[in-house]
């Protein structure tokens, strides 16, 4: 059996920036099992598959080359941008595992806006000592008056705040290690982040993979951008209840992308998370299954 996967770069407009993801537009012809095979065939961190939905739009399935996952921003803006570039501005919802999420695709900019899940966080109580051994920093490379911390707006990671975005070029992750640090959730991954400008509001930040994923780095990471928003109205912008921010993010991985985080408190302290960037086109391929 033949499957066209066509590739967007997500959270850029060059090709070969961004975060590429897999998008699978006919995705009601393959099994769990087969869209899991084609994922790893592909290779990239995440794959996408297009599906019918009978509560929303779509119905958007994520998986990486390791195991399937509730929620994937950068995958998202790749399946909204090859279904609706050239057709017009719309709204619509598209159901996942992380629930019903609404999207807002401006034609005129390409700029694609999506809302995520309610902020979820849970503490970090794990040893600091092992968890930079496994990152290749010190103790003292960590931001001392800022929590480190469990995060979710669709699926998990490790928030952690470095003193400056030096930190973050130095880093060497062992992430086989991650699991046996990470207790509260093992199967989280690691999103180290440093503060470029308090004051404009701008992040940099590296996205470490769980070693179930079968990947290592992502490049410009959509979910992680998205609760770091919320993290920060918590953590930094505590007097704020509306704060937009930008975050950078694959410098590392020679793929660079940018994604912008809107997000608000309301008195009771819920968070409304939307996130938004650009997609382009980097052709497409056929993947051979079984």
């Amino acid at each position: 059996m033949s499957c066209t996967v066509l590739r967007v770069d997500a959270f850029t407009q060059i090709f070969g920036q961004g975060n590429p993801a897999g998008v699978v537009l006919d995705g009601d012809r393959y099994t769990s099992e087969k869209m899991q095979e084609i994922a790893k065939k592909v290779g990239f961190n995440e794959t996408v598959f297009v599906c019918k939905s009978d509560t929303a739009a779509v119905k958007l399935r994520y998986f990486t080359p390791g195991h399937e996952t509730p929620l994937c921003g950068h995958a998202t803006i790749g399946a909204i941008f090859a279904l609706f570039n050239g057709k017009g501005d719309c709204q619509l919802e598209i159901e996942t595992d992380a629930g019903i999420l609404p999207i807002t695709y401006e034609d005129k900019t390409q700029r694609i806006i999506m809302k995520q899940a309610e902020p979820k966080f849970i503490e970090f109580k794990g040893d600091k000592a092992a968890l930079c051994q496994s990152l290749g920093i010190q103790m003292e490379d960590l931001h001392q008056n800022l929590p480190i911390q469990y995060g979710n707006t669709g699926s998990w990671t490790l928030l952690i705040p470095v003193v400056t975005p030096a930190v973050l070029d130095k880093m060497k992750p062992n992430p086989e290690v991650f699991p046996d640090i990470l207790k509260e959730i093992p199967r989280s991954s690691i999103h180290p982040f440093a503060l470029i400008s308090e004051k404009d509001g701008t992040f940099i930040a590296r996205h470490f993979s769980s070693p179930f994923s079968g990947t290592t780095e992502d490049s410009v990471t959509g979910t992680a951008s998205g609760v770091m928003g919320a993290y920060s109205l918590n953590h930094i912008y505590t007097l704020d209840e509306d704060k937009e921010i930008s975050v950078s993010q694959g410098q590392h991985v020679q793929s660079e992308g940018t994604v912008s985080v809107h997000v608000t408190r309301d008195i009771k302290g819920s968070h409304q998370v939307s996130i938004s960037g650009t997609a382009c086109f980097n052709g497409e391929f056929e993947i051979m299954t079984k």
